[in-house]
């Protein structure tokens, strides 16, 4: 088996997955508040 030594793996790619994910969640989030004022705002 091949020795592990910490800290040496490359997770660039899993990063920049992260950042999108956070990036799709933090805008999904202003949008999903956006549409519950604008409910409350013109609810009738």
């Amino acid at each position: 088996m091949a020795e592990h030594e910490h800290g040496s793996m490359d997770y660039s790619e899993q990063q920049k997955m992260f950042d999108g994910f956070m990036s799709f969640v933090t805008k999904s989030v202003i949008a999903i508040i956006v549409l519950l004022v604008l409910m409350a705002i013109f609810a009738t």
